[in-house]
């Protein structure tokens, strides 16, 4: 069973999945998670081979949406989805194949096709980084600052490096997640998925190139009554770079 922090109680509105992307966790999500709770339950998972949750040998999206699956069936009862990059095509992939654990669907910046790039240069950043006598996240963006120069992304990888370790270590399975790359930056094309027909908003960052025109087809094809939504300013991790503007727009369409 996936690792799970939990927020708020039990109210008339549906418990929240919170399903974060590639390199990510819980933790990411906390502030939006708090903040969100005031009104509902809201469940954050660490994907497999991330944070606190089991490393596995295996990280395609079949498995990833088994995995929510049974986070759900665990929680008694259907809920609200949200889903980032990774995690959203793992919630959409959930959404397809097991419907009647979704009540409603948001999937952020990702559409249900392969791309072409890569995510395994942080992965040799991340193991080139000498972890000896690293005591303080401080020290270690500093060593990795000659390894990734964006400080944003340092910032946010950095958040998988378990200080407390003896020697710290990556809370990520680093070799899957290379072995796995193709499977993560591609989709599961499928004859046997059904449209899933419920409430479904993509939420795009407007300086992010990751839903295209181009890509509208295939994502009214699988979801009917999908909208389409895009925040200003915002690039790719629109969740950090605009929180409460996401947050407000996830509360407009769920509540």
């Amino acid at each position: 069973m996936l690792h799970r922090v939990r927020h708020g109680v039990g109210t008339a509105l549906p418990p929240l999945l919170i399903v974060h992307g590639l390199f990510g966790s819980a933790r990411n999500w906390g502030a939006i998670a708090k903040r969100l709770s005031d009104s509902r339950a809201v469940v954050a998972v660490d994907m497999r081979n991330h944070g606190a949750s089991p490393f596995a040998d295996s990280h395609n999206y079949a498995d990833l949406a088994q995995d929510l699956a049974e986070v759900i069936v665990a929680e008694g009862q259907p809920m609200d989805v949200i889903g980032h990059s990774m995690g959203g095509k793992a919630a959409m992939v959930l959404a397809l194949t097991r419907p009647e654990l979704v009540n409603r669907l948001v999937v952020a910046d990702i559409a249900p096709v392969a791309y072409a790039h890569s995510q395994s240069q942080y992965i040799t950043a991340m193991r080139a980084l000498p972890l000896d006598g690293v005591s303080s996240r401080t020290e270690a963006n500093t060593r990795f600052s000659a390894l990734v120069s964006d400080p944003a992304v340092r910032a946010f990888l950095l958040q998988s490096l378990d200080l407390r370790a003896s020697p710290p270590c990556w809370q990520l399975n680093l070799d899957v997640l290379e072995r796995e790359m193709d499977a993560i930056t591609g989709w599961p094309e499928d004859d046997s998925y059904a449209p899933f027909d419920g409430p479904t908003l993509f939420l795009s960052g407007g300086d992010s190139d990751y839903v295209r025109a181009e890509h509208r087809p295939g994502i009214r094809a699988l979801f009917p009554n999908a909208r389409m939504a895009k925040l200003p300013g915002a690039g790719h991790w629109l969740h950090a770079e605009k929180p409460r503007d996401f947050e407000a727009t996830l509360r407009v369409f769920l509540d």
